[in-house]
């Protein structure tokens, strides 16, 4: 036996312990202000079918409901329900489970089962917001790397208080978890680039694998990659893969090739472990399974060459049934979607969306430190450039493909752009380390201003909007749904009532999300909603003097298909149909009466009729009350209006004389 003494490792410096507490110290903050904001928050219009999804995938080991949003974070949101034996609808009989309709089995699960659907939904919550400090850390590293310990500071500092990842870092989603991935498969795949170690390309696989299992942004990835490889194939220094050095930009390229396609095998393995090693999306012990919720024949119809791409693949059982559709769902939807941007609406969206969400919804001195820092960086040599590379490369792939693409519902899908950012301004820190009194003012100027931002709309991140767009109040404006009204705020709503509606006084709500107001005991009479459950529509209303309650997305009456500046074709279509409002309401409410009318019409044209009356009748509030101005607002994104009986008469059922000289009063008391 050796006498040898082991070596003792040395105590940290107690700079160094302090670094590491503040980091672990800004870290914690970000996720108490991430989570505890979400305490108040209802479910998220998505979070609905990611949990669903989620359990039926770690529970049932099915894959039919909403594969088309990352397999990875869903499961992991899923585990508390899962773990806690939580209850699920019937499957037997059950139509929406034969035809893998998400949204209605989420509406069931959530609010039908008689259990409590919020403390699983917060323990998801709390699980994705790992994915959130994983980045704010990884976001630390890499600026250490490049620009030391103070740089490290100033970008993990921009991170921690950006309401942009405050907004979606605790929620059940997948957004997070695909900006981390997507950053790390990118910095690991650099680094096994540099480093021909076996460890560094077992971390660049799986990374890639488990980006591939985030969301299906994944495959971004792979021009990142081509592009990392031909800049580091141009470098002078060898580089050392599969046991031998490369020196030749072929070969240097070549060797690369070959790795991509051993992270693809890696991809495959974690893909199909995450699928159960099943082909089949529907797991055949459970009761039968008819179409997926867009059958596979609709996809086909509208996909084209990738379509029939992803098909063969399928035939050929290359990867699982839920994997191939859910990327061929997600191409699908992408091609047209309604959009809403500065009051402008579209069906394929704009090239300007994300510059604008970016402009709007980021901080005016997160704005102003990443052009700092620009020009700090346009003036480092050519080797500080090219370790600078990876990011560079993610940041303009990424930001090219989202100026191309037609999904233009959310600021959210520009989040992997902002680690970049982060991680540039750190290119600040030795002004900062050095106190210069000038510049080191200026950057911790920036980074309270940057704090105070987000502070100043907690807990209501996700309405936060710069003073460009005239603050969160003035958001709806410009963008909504998962920009702002994403139906979190019905928890506040019922807090307002409480404290401000008279008792017995008429209570209306036009709602944009899955959470249900029943839950919440808020008792309103129901306008047109737009949720996606198949539900029936709400009876015809009768509209008295009372509260409206008008969420941001409905306000701008984005997914109506009465949107857009107020016609004279709509106003005459609509006064059409309000000469037969009373028969429309005794076809609701009077089921004598509607055995009468049946005689005149069928059951489904009178239905029709109504429902297209509701819509046209709540456009045209809708446009009077964007121009008159709400009386208060919930969080943001529900605004509220004391309508009295003129108003309302004026608004929704006087002439185009009435309707037109309520706005040019509207307009006249706000000029004022």
């Amino acid at each position: 036996m050796s006498s040898a003494v082991p070596p003792v490792t040395p105590a940290p410096r107690p700079s160094a312990r302090l670094l590491w507490l503040a980091v672990a110290a800004l870290l914690a903050l970000h996720y108490a202000l991430a989570v505890g904001s979400k305490l108040r928050e209802s479910t998220t219009s998505d979070e609905l079918v990611h949990l669903t999804g989620g359990y039926t995938f770690d529970h049932l080991r099915d894959y039919r409901l909403h594969p088309e949003n990352g397999i990875l974070p869903q499961r992991l949101a899923a585990l508390p329900a899962v773990l806690g034996g939580a209850k699920f609808p019937p499957l037997d009989h059950n139509e929406y489970w034969r035809t893998s309709d998400a949204w209605v089995i989420g509406h069931e699960f959530f609010y039908e089962t008689g259990e409590d659907h919020f403390p699983r939904l917060m323990a998801g919550r709390a699980l994705i917001a790992l994915f959130s400090v994983a980045t704010g850390l990884l976001v630390f590293l890499w600026s250490r790397q490049l620009f030391g310990d103070a740089g490290a500071l100033v970008s993990l500092i921009f991170f921690v208080f950006e309401p942009s990842f405050l907004a979606h870092g605790a929620l059940a989603t997948s957004d997070v978890c695909a900006a981390f991935f997507l950053l790390a498969s990118v910095g690991a795949w650099w680094r096994h680039l540099h480093d021909g170690r076996a460890r560094w390309w077992w971390l660049s696989a799986t990374a890639f694998a488990l980006a591939c299992v985030a969301k299906y942004s994944a495959p971004l990835l792979l021009p990142m990659f081509v592009l990392l490889a031909l800049v580091r194939a141009v470098a002078a220094e060898p580089l050392t893969l599969l046991g031998r050095a490369w020196t030749t930009r072929g070969g240097k390229f070549g060797a690369a090739a070959l790795s991509a396609l051993g992270h693809g095998a890696v991809a495959a393995l974690v893909i199909w472990v995450f699928f159960g090693f099943r082909f089949s999306a529907a797991n055949p012990a459970l009761p039968p399974f008819e179409h997926f919720i867009r059958p596979w024949e609709w996809l086909d119809a509208n996909l084209g060459t990738p379509g029939r791409i992803l098909r063969a693949v399928a035939a050929a059982h290359l990867l699982p049934e839920g994997y191939l559709y859910g990327f061929a769902y997600v191409l699908e939807t992408a091609q047209i979607r309604a959009a809403f941007l500065n009051g402008e609406f579209s069906n394929t969206g704009w090239p300007g969306f994300f510059v604008w969400a970016f402009a709007l919804k980021s901080t005016l001195p997160l704005l102003l430190a990443s052009a700092a820092a620009f020009a700090v960086l346009v003036r480092r040599s050519r080797a500080e450039w090219y370790r600078f590379t990876p990011l560079a490369v993610l940041f303009v792939v990424y930001w090219a493909f989202s100026i191309t693409s037609h999904l233009n519902i959310g600021h959210r899908h520009i989040l992997p752009i902002y680690p970049v950012l982060f991680i540039a301004t750190g290119a600040l820190g030795p002004w900062l380390a050095a106190w210069r009194k000038g510049p080191a003012l200026v950057v911790a100027a920036l980074l309270g201003w940057h704090a105070a931002e987000s502070l100043s709309v907690a807990p209501h991140f996700l309405a936060y909007f710069n003073e460009l767009a005239g603050g969160p109040e003035n958001g709806h404006r410009h963008l909504v749904d998962s920009s702002l009204d994403w139906g979190q705020d019905l928890p506040g709503l019922k807090s307002w009532l409480d404290a401000n509606a008279q008792p017995g006084e008429p209570v209306y709500l036009s709602y944009f999300g899955t959470g249900e107001p029943d839950y919440y005991e808020i008792r309103a009479r129901r306008l047109m909603f737009v949720n996606g459950f198949k539900l029936p529509a709400p009876p015809l209303a009768q509209l008295e003097p009372g509260v409206y309650c008008i969420s941001a997305t409905m306000l701008e009456q984005v997914y109506s298909p009465v949107r857009g500046p107020w016609t004279l074709a709509f106003e005459q279509e609509f006064q059409a149909a309000r000469s037969v409002e009373r028969e429309l309401v005794e076809f609701a409410g009077n089921p004598q009466k509607r055995a009468e009318l049946e005689r005149d019409a069928p059951k489904e044209k009178w239905e029709s009729a109504a429902q297209r009356y509701e819509w046209l009748r709540l456009a045209r509030l809708c446009h009077y009350l964007r121009v008159r101005g709400p009386d208060a607002n919930v969080g943001y994104s529900i605004f509220i209006y004391r309508l009295g009986a003129d108003e309302l008469h004026a608004a929704t059922a006087g002439s185009l004389q009435d309707w037109s000289g309520l706005i040019e009063r509207a307009v006249n008391q706000r000029g004022r």
